[in-house]
């Protein structure tokens, strides 16, 4: 046992910050989509949202100038729409049954696989209505699922930009929903000391992929990227919900 988690529940989630934190060094997004599902299958849903939040703070430290070069303006305004909706989102977790909260973290996994598969659009920046609200929308999921991103991968892959900057704005968003997911849920009380000591074990693994990924970030297509990002969002928020579905 470390910090109160089993050997069990640690294996698992560290296979899944693992695989996760690739997709997140190539995609830009889905490390929290992939490894809240299934933490909370090993551990509470509160538990798997802040360990998530936890990995998505420092891993998005380390890269924070590299992301901030390429990033694109509007990452302000849906940073800050995010982060003043945070507290919100976290406050309706703490008030709502493991069980269903469960079942809405898998099913908000699997609309994003959805989201991602929409038409793209032109490049031009939607209007401050789409944007602020997609920053509402963002943060209310951030406190909620620890998944900031099905509102903002749409506002960014389903526009025609350059997945360099797409990557970097996703990343900026990213880390301050993840500062504010940790804030508002040390706030209500519904954070640990056990999350952050778990996420600093996963850590390295968290670490390990994202370098993976980056790798391999460049040496495809943009085509065959956003549809690499979309099947692995998609395998996962399947299987997360079939193993809820069955358990």
């Amino acid at each position: 046992m470390i910090a109160g988690f089993s050997i069990a529940a640690i294996v698992l989630a560290t296979v899944a910050a693992l695989a996760a934190a690739f997709v997140r060094g190539l995609a830009g997004f889905g490390m929290a989509i992939l490894l809240v599902p299934v933490l909370g299958l090993a551990i509470l849903p509160a538990e798997a949202v802040t360990v998530a939040n936890w990995l998505g703070l420092l891993i998005g430290l380390k890269d924070i100038r590299r992301n901030l070069a390429h990033a694109e303006s509007s990452v302000r305004i849906i940073a800050l729409f995010a982060v003043l909706a945070t507290p919100a989102g976290t406050a309706l977790l703490a008030i709502t049954a493991p069980s269903i909260a469960r079942l809405l973290i898998a099913l908000v996994a699997l609309g994003s696989f959805v989201l991602v598969l929409l038409p793209q659009r032109e490049p031009h920046l939607p209007g401050k209505a789409a944007t602020g609200l997609t920053g509402l929308a963002s943060g209310l999921l951030t406190g909620f699922a620890g998944m900031p991103g099905p509102p903002v991968v749409p506002y960014y892959l389903g526009r025609r930009i350059d997945p360099k900057v797409a990557r970097a704005s996703m990343l900026v968003i990213f880390m301050a929903t993840s500062l504010a997911g940790i804030l508002s849920a040390s706030a209500l009380g519904v954070a640990t000391l056990r999350e952050p000591v778990l996420a600093f074990c996963l850590f390295p693994a968290v670490v390990l992929g994202d370098w993976l990924g980056h790798r391999a970030f460049g040496k495809v297509s943009a085509q065959a990227w956003r549809s690499f990002t979309g099947l692995v969002l998609g395998a996962a928020a399947l299987s997360a919900l079939f193993k809820l579905l069955h358990a």
